[in-house]
């Protein structure tokens, strides 16, 4: 018995190994550079070799336990062909992706393969013969050292058939084969195996140097989508029209929407430090001053001495299409996260990484859960982020949720963080603190019980968050810094509340609220119709920064900007303005609701965004 569990470990351990040895080769041909991260890098790609391992051990493991059961040859004789095709494609993949990296600058997916398999001319055309004849020697040699390196190590264990207790061994051999579940899904969270487990480092290089070639290429194969082929309503030249017309700002002010901003300038300074909270699952249906119900009555009061957008429209459906749609300006598509591709994420616009580069703005990102779910710590370190604070950086005794931290730890983190700073304002850089709060989800099991909703569990959670929120910027108050901090609070996507609610344009209408000391006006309203991403242009233009690469942003706050919003979930497309509402059903392809003198011409501008954000995805 134990002779096949040895056999099957060895396995599993020597193709980590040779995956794990491959970083070095990687990192010795296209980053020498970078030898000194070595370790890092290693350490945070163990996990993504380890699942690859775990899919490419369960065969050996099948065949290891047919061999503790069976006095015959033939399972030895398939495990080393086995061995031999597991070397053969090992070894392709790595050398494939070893030549292609300086030319592509990320690691092997389905792109370069795609383009061989329509014309395997023109994929070759960039490759010099001699690069071509070293990398099939490489393929050779890297086949035969891997075909080595399993059968003169694990192929030379050769568990003996057992004459009594005949089962014992092959069954425990199976139970072994079946826990290599562990390994290939990576976690015990809800976060399982992704290309995020690789990214630790700002410097993308080190994040592609961690990244597995082959889990890469597997993630990319069951991935793959044509999105410029979806959607494609009109010529591109009419759908930029028609969205030009929707989006962007007119010569004269938009005067069927709310009067100038009527204060000269959001802050009263330059350079404020700026806390974006980011609230799961929010409604504008929690508000009371929004004809909702009296629940978030922190976010409400807050709204009384700050800055309310009270026509604001989540973006889409989900956290993964939402948080672009904030950091990225880049609308929720229904049909697919953006963030589950790493090398389109890689090129999203980022209005924390404009705050940093352009404003000198330190980023720190709070997130009590755990982030590299769908693929978010690879998402935030393209946004530019200095530091993300998640899960695991919580003590087990806080880590009490589903989700990870429960909001009141998340929020007592931040403020420690921010409190412990003793610089002077005007002599330290600004800071940009993005919250991401987590309690206020399914399964709404929080720590607080708030008398007025018992058996409530769906408004207790929204309750609580809130009144995490509301101590948090009690607390700021406190600072010296207050005077010239910034906090602003959306939603995430749209609302959780009321369960029920069956009307798409009220299920995406959010709160979008503004306070703090740097704040220049108080108790103002702001009525204009808008979307979540057009925090970016609003609050860059505001602090003086350029915003001219957020296509789908607009500047709330410039009169002349139309006001307009667009939505989607997966079955749905949204657009509404003060006097249209118009809704699509994708599915169907036919308009669900025309309300309002142009609704029609609206639902043709919002077809036209959608087209472009798929081809937009496209060419990212």
């Amino acid at each position: 018995m134990k002779k096949g569990l040895v056999k099957l470990l060895a396995v599993f351990a020597t193709l980590t190994a040779v995956m794990a040895l491959w970083k070095v080769v990687f990192m010795a041909v296209r980053m020498p550079d970078q030898l000194g991260a070595l370790g890092q890098v290693a350490l945070h790609g163990l996990a993504m070799d380890m699942s690859v391992a775990g899919y490419l051990s369960v065969i050996p493991g099948l065949l290891i336990a047919a061999e503790t059961l069976t006095r015959r040859r033939w399972p030895r004789v398939a495990l080393d062909v086995y061995f031999g095709l597991v070397s053969a494609l090992l070894g392709g993949i790595y050398c494939l992706d070893l030549l292609l990296y300086g030319y592509w600058g990320f690691r092997l997916d389905m792109t370069p393969l795609f383009y061989f398999s329509t014309s395997p001319a023109a994929a070759m055309a960039s490759a010099r013969w001699w690069e071509v004849l070293a990398g099939l020697a490489a393929w050779g040699a890297a086949a035969l050292l891997t075909w080595l390196a399993l059968t003169r190590g694990a192929g030379k264990i050769h568990p003996e058939p057992a004459v009594r207790r005949r089962w014992a061994a092959p069954v425990a051999t199976t139970i072994a084969t079946a826990l290599l579940f562990i390994p290939i899904r990576g976690s015990f969270t809800v976060s399982t195996m992704n290309l995020s487990r690789s990214y630790f480092s700002r410097d993308i290089r080190l994040n592609h140097a961690a990244t597995n070639p082959a889990f890469s290429l597997l993630y990319s194969a069951t991935h793959q989508s044509d999105f410029g082929s979806q959607f494609q309503y009109f010529d591109p030249e009419e759908a930029d029209r028609l969205m030009a017309a929707l989006l962007y700002p007119s010569a004269e002010p938009d005067t069927a929407s709310v009067d100038a901003f009527p204060c000269p300038k959001l802050t009263r300074t330059d350079r404020p430090d700026v806390v974006l909270v980011i609230l799961e699952s929010f409604s504008s249906h929690l508000l009371p001053s929004l004809g909702g119900d009296s629940v978030a009555v922190g976010l409400d009061s807050l709204r009384r001495e700050g800055l309310m957008f009270s026509n604001i429209y989540a973006s889409s459906f989900r956290t993964d299409r939402g948080v672009p749609a904030i950091l990225s300006a880049f609308p929720g598509p229904p049909t697919v996260s953006v963030m589950k591709y790493v090398d389109k994420i890689e090129h999203l616009p980022s209005f924390p990484r404009v705050m940093r580069d352009k404003g000198g703005y330190s980023l720190a990102y709070y997130y009590g859960g755990d982030a590299n779910f769908f693929n978010m710590m690879a998402y935030l370190m393209c946004m530019g982020f200095d530091r993300v604070v998640s899960d695991k950086d919580f003590p087990i005794s806080e880590k009490l949720s589903k989700w990870g931290a429960h909001d009141d730890a998340l929020f007592s983190r931040a403020w420690r963080e921010i409190s412990a700073e003793r610089v002077p304002v005007d002599s330290r850089e600004p800071r940009l603190t993005v919250i991401q709060t987590s309690s206020s989800h399914e399964p709404f099991e929080v720590p607080y019980a708030n008398p007025r909703f018992v058996g409530k569990p769906r408004r207790n959670a929204f309750a609580y968050t809130d009144s995490c929120l509301t101590a948090f910027v009690d607390s700021l108050r406190t600072l010296p810094s207050w005077g010239n901090t910034l906090v602003i609070a959306v939603p995430d996507h749209y609302g959780a509340w009321p369960r029920d609610l069956d009307d798409v344009v009220e299920r995406h209408r959010v709160p979008l609220v503004m306070a703090g000391g740097a704040l220049e006006c108080g108790g103002v309203v702001v009525d204009k119709v808008g979307n979540q991403t057009d925090l970016a242009a609003t609050l860059l233009s505001a602090l003086g920064l350029p915003a001219d690469e957020f296509r789908y942003s607009r500047d709330l706050l410039d009169p002349r900007t139309p006001s307009a919003a667009v939505f989607s979930q997966k079955d749905r497309l949204g657009v509404v303005t003060p006097t249209d509402t118009a809704i699509l059903n994708l599915d169907s392809s036919a308009p669900e609701r025309l309300s309002g003198p142009s609704a029609s011409l609206r639902l043709q501008q919002a077809k036209a965004l959608l087209q472009r954000l798929y081809l937009d995805l496209d060419s990212l």
